[in-house]
């Protein structure tokens, strides 16, 4: 199913919100990886106003098209229902004419423009630099609610979310939620709105492929491309990992007083930086039970950091850092190791090998 309006609606209806004007946008994904949405819907607002709809569902591109049960379960979405539909290669032209010029509006900003970034780079398009705020964002600081979630938040600005998880129904609950903070705080330019909140846009850069350093979620995944690929074979629900959830640091474990003392993380005192494919209380548990010791800051007493994030080795003895080898904990790693320290920094496929058949993902 498609949608999309015939025609502008501009000038149909007394302006809303004068000069209100953004595009909202909603991705439904088909697996763990941003780079496979299966639906995208987006709602331009023009004056405060619907002026135009825009729905589609699509198949992810090849080779991350593996539909996970557990976002099936989200969505309804499965790769038979789309099937016969473009990939989302094939759609890109038309979403971005749909955009035009407009900051887009999302509901966690962050996800969506993250989709789009993954999902130009495995399909190997150009991307035209887009901008985009963030409606929960702006709930928070308006809104007096326990839960800024959507259909709470779409609630509040009076619109009944029906379908909630339905790409089309949440960017319009996102766009609701925008033009009634904008109404309630007479602002009639979006910049103008966000900014007295002190909420920035964020931005996906324009580049034309191959390019130069492909974003964290997209460097993680080619770890376990066959995986996500759905031309690959017997690969079990179970084998699927979900590399969006949030790096929780979890608990620091005592070391298992019975581990192997010839395992390589026996006697280890372990750090981790940025995302890995497993939840990161899953590993501090899988080195606690090698008879290692983790933290989740880099002292005195650290000997490994592991660096998620897609890192490979050669973006260890790169002159120049790439992005998370800037981020706090490798930093500070690495001025310990420049006053004598001994501490090694490896990567997430580095542990994978140290760990060898008890790392839970079967690549």
């Amino acid at each position: 199913m498609s949608v999309s309006a015939p025609g502008s609606l501009a000038g149909l209806r007394p302006p809303r919100v004068s000069g209100l004007n953004f595009t909202a946008v909603d991705f439904e994904t088909a697996n763990g990886f941003r780079g496979s949405p299966c639906a995208i819907g987006m709602v331009r607002v023009r004056d405060g106003n619907v002026d135009e709809l825009f729905f589609k569902r699509m198949r992810p591109p090849q080779g991350f098209d593996r539909f996970d049960p557990r976002n099936v379960d989200i969505h309804g979405i499965t790769a038979e229902r789309v099937a016969a539909e473009p990939r989302f290669a094939d759609l890109f032209a038309q979403i971005r004419e749909f955009i035009g010029g407009d900051t887009l509006v999302a509901h966690n900003a962050t996800f969506d423009l993250e989709v789009f970034e993954s999902a130009l780079e495995v399909s190997g398009l150009s991307s035209p630099g887009l901008r985009a705020l963030c409606s929960v964002r702006l709930a928070r600081a308006v809104y007096q609610l326990e839960s800024h979630a959507l259909p709470a938040a779409a609630e509040e600005a009076g619109f009944h979310l029906k379908h909630h998880h339905h790409a089309l129904w949440d960017a319009r609950a996102a766009a609701a939620i925008v033009v009634d903070i904008a109404e309630r705080q007479k602002a009639n330019r979006l910049e103008d709105l966000f900014g007295r909140h002190f909420i920035e846009a964020e931005e996906l850069e324009a580049w034309t492929p191959p390019r130069a350093y492909e974003s964290r979620a997209t460097r993680q995944v080619r770890q376990y491309e066959k995986l996500f690929d759905a031309r690959t074979p017997d690969i079990s629900d179970d084998m699927l990992p979900d590399l969006m959830r949030w790096q929780d640091e979890g608990k620091n474990l005592a070391p298992n007083p019975d581990a192997d003392p010839e395992h390589p993380l026996h006697g280890e005192h372990v750090v981790f930086s940025g995302n890995l494919a497993i939840p990161r209380a899953d590993a501090k548990g899988l080195v606690a039970d090698h008879g290692g010791n983790t933290s989740s800051k880099v002292t005195g007493s650290t000997s490994l950091l592991v660096i998620g994030d897609g890192v490979s080795a050669e973006d260890l003895q790169a002159a120049d850092p790439v992005p998370p080898l800037q981020a706090r904990k490798v930093r500070e790693a690495r001025t310990r190791i420049e006053r004598g320290q001994t501490l090694r920094i490896i990567t997430e496929q580095d542990f994978q090998q140290l760990l060898g058949e008890a790392w839970p993902i079967k690549s």
